[in-house]
């Protein structure tokens, strides 16, 4: 699509959470929609028009590329979400995990895929895709991602360190596994991907390194997501860009100007309004509002929400840079704390508590 379908809604005022798991969780058994494609299409589609947007977003369930990854490995889906790689990858084991082949699925993808080709029914809704980024994936991978950057970003070399090795190893068999997933659901009526890489942050990555001189972040981050992004493009499809980590303004920029994605989202740690110099004109900035902390009344209160959600607008209306209200991230359904989310998503969307 045009840059100028994007910089169309924010122009019109669009407000829109990530919040298809709360519409999902209205239902009598939200779990087993998961791994439900036409049904779980049919709540994407819910949550889409009760938001008022054209923008069908699923579930950021990040979760499914690692699963779908290490049964290459024979890791069953139950053990995945904690399984970590101990040791370097002999080479027949690297070749099968970045292979470029189709491999199963789990049911969790094949739902995600079938959603999306239901939503390509909907010829007045924007299927949109969702995957980890590449660096986020590799950090699920490791037992110590932290330490193996470290080392990496401080000069220890591959050959000098089996955490390096590793690490770079990982990085590679993640991007792989994000490329197919991103091609799935590109296969099956995708239009947008968001990637997500909430890692990619200064938890991660040092920022005295990379003031110093490092290139760790180019090679962990900026590189294998300007290969997603070319795929991703390739195929017709825009990009759009989410990362709720903790940043410093050179990653804000890198991630404007080099990815160029249609939509950047950030979370809450960052002002937009500020950030918009960093930002090209035509990438509109989307969020970012503390949803994190939506099921606490204490940490955020609906009234603070309300005064956040007016601070936002009338900041980003001043400085003029394109901008969709919305959350810092997807808005989960928490027990016993629904009513008081979908209360601050109500003050959200349109400014004052809800009755």
């Amino acid at each position: 699509m045009d840059r100028k379908f994007y910089l169309e809604l924010a122009s019109r005022g669009l407000r829109m959470p990530i919040g298809t798991d709360l519409v999902m969780h209205e239902e009598s058994e939200p779990e087993k929609l998961r791994n439900d494609g036409p049904a779980l299409g049919r709540v994407i589609e819910r949550a889409a028009r009760r938001w008022g947007t054209p923008l069908a977003v699923p579930l950021m369930d990040l979760r499914l590329e690692k699963i779908d990854l290490l049964a290459l490995a024979g890791v069953s889906a139950t053990e995945a979400e904690s399984y970590h790689m101990g040791a370097p990858l002999d080479e027949p084991a690297l070749a099968t995990m970045c292979g470029e082949q189709t491999v199963p699925l789990c049911p969790g993808s094949l739902a995600r895929d079938e959603a999306l080709a239901y939503i390509r029914a909907q010829h007045d809704l924007i299927p949109v895709g969702m995957a980890i980024g590449p660096f986020s994936l590799t950090t699920r991978l490791l037992a110590d991602p932290i330490t193996a950057a470290a080392m990496a970003g401080s000069g220890v070399d591959a050959c000098d360190s089996d955490e390096v090795r590793l690490l770079w190893q990982c990085l590679r068999v993640s991007e792989a596994a994000v490329l197919r997933s991103v091609r799935s659901q590109i296969r099956h009526g995708a239009r947008a991907i968001m990637i997500c890489e909430p890692t990619a942050s200064i938890a991660f990555i040092s920022p005295r390194q990379m003031k110093s001189g490092s290139n760790l972040f180019e090679r962990l981050v900026m590189e294998p997501n300007l290969r997603v992004k070319a795929a991703i493009e390739d195929a017709g499809c825009d990009l759009i860009f989410h990362d709720c980590g903790e940043l410093i303004d050179p990653m804000v920029e890198a991630f404007a100007n080099r990815l160029h994605p249609v939509i950047l989202s950030l979370g809450s740690s960052r002002k937009l309004w500020e950030d918009a110099r960093l930002v090209p004109s035509d990438v509109v900035l989307y969020g970012n509002l503390p949803s994190k902390s939506f099921y606490s009344d204490g940490a955020m209160p609906v009234e603070e929400v309300v005064r956040r959600t007016g601070e936002l607008v009338a900041n980003m209306k001043a400085c003029g840079h394109p901008h969709i209200v919305g959350s810092e991230c997807d808005v989960l359904f928490v027990p016993d704390a629904q009513d008081a989310i979908r209360k601050k998503v109500d003050a959200m969307l349109h400014g004052v508590p809800a009755a």
